[in-house]
């Protein structure tokens, strides 16, 4: 039984990328083999290594501009972080101040409209928006950049922090390992007779939150929203049906997956999810992962762990860490190979 101490790491700090590369498909790419220990490879190799008739499956979510400065009725300062779109006028927001906003009272965001603070939902403030949320969003919000990315967000990360792909609004994290891949690159993949699906995970800013008990068990995690299309269902299943590899990008895309698979097999539909994939659990649907270089003692690293296997992630990022590779989200990719124990 794992703990969360077990999946602690030392990373120089110099290795967090804190600016992504010039080229979205000029990262490097550790392809980790079952048995076979780790190859160094770059991200334009992904079309040799998957197979003809393989099925690659990509989140499509949108990243919000999520994040807003604002001022109460009162005057004190407020940090606003959009969680969820509940509807066209209404979101579930983090909201930072020196003392809690109360129902009924008003918050003045980017100096440019007022909100009337709604119910509180757990840890977030449901916010009445006095127009269409989404366009409200685009016009005045600023990209929220992860906590461990120490510039503010510019014109150039509201490009680079988002997949080409991009078409469905309500993310506040970008799905980074989506990040690698550039109009050139799938062509590449087609050429090769690799095929696409898309399903949406909107990430949540949980996903930057650290695991805070010993007790995995102990853990609570954050909610997610995600939608799979009968489109997506019908391709993933001629896949398997041909013998060829379902290839999620990115933890997201596994975590929509897998979550519409409890039941046995992979069905359509839209749900929230809070599985917590850790070392023991069973994959239902993917056999294979792009994915970044996770944080310690983060919920990612135990998903990457119980798709690859413990060791083997242990061995990988200690390669990558002295092969100076560039973590998290502007960083460096794997290609995961699902152990046979999982």
């Amino acid at each position: 039984m794992y703990s969360l101490s077990d999946f602690d790491f030392a990373l120089p700090p110099e290795l967090i990328a804190q600016l992504p590369l010039p080229e979205r498909s000029a990262s490097r790419l550790l392809h980790v083999q079952p048995g076979a220990g780790v190859e160094d490879r770059w991200v334009t190799d992904l079309a040799g290594l998957l197979e003809p008739g393989d099925l690659m499956v990509f989140n499509d979510t949108r990243v919000l501009k999520a994040r807003f400065y604002g001022v109460k009725a009162s005057g004190g300062k407020v940090e606003v972080l959009v969680e969820r779109v509940l509807d066209a006028r209404q979101v579930l927001a983090q909201v930072r101040a020196s003392k809690t906003p109360q129902p009924g009272s008003t918050i003045r965001l980017a100096d440019a409209f007022d909100v009337e603070v709604g119910a509180r939902a757990g840890e977030f403030f449901t916010l009445v928006f006095p127009g269409d949320v989404f366009d409200l969003i685009e016009a005045h919000g600023r990209l929220p950049l992860p906590p461990y990315i120490e510039h503010a967000a510019g014109s150039a990360d509201e490009e680079r922090y988002q997949t080409v792909y991009a078409r469905t609004p309500g993310a506040v994290a970008a799905p980074t390992a989506g990040l690698h891949f550039d109009p050139p690159l799938l062509a590449r993949l087609r050429e090769r007779g690799v095929r696409f699906a898309y399903v949406t995970l909107h990430v949540g800013a949980g996903t930057f939150q650290p695991v805070r008990s010993e007790d995995l068990a102990a853990h609570q995690m954050h909610s997610e929203w995600y939608t799979i299309s009968q489109d997506t269902v019908d391709l993933v299943r001629a896949t398997q049906a041909a013998g060829r590899s379902v290839v999620a990008v990115g933890t997201t895309s596994m975590r929509a997956l897998e979550s519409a698979s409890q039941g046995g097999e992979l069905l359509a539909g839209s749900a929230d999810t809070r599985l917590f994939i850790t070392p023991g659990y069973r994959f239902k649907t993917v056999d294979r992962l792009v994915t970044n270089f996770h944080l310690p003692k983060s919920t990612l690293l135990m998903l990457v762990s119980a798709f690859a296997g413990y060791d083997a992630i242990r061995a990988a990022y200690q390669h990558a860490i002295a092969a100076r590779y560039r973590f998290f989200s502007y960083g460096d990719a794997m290609l995961l190979t699902r152990a046979a124990s999982a």
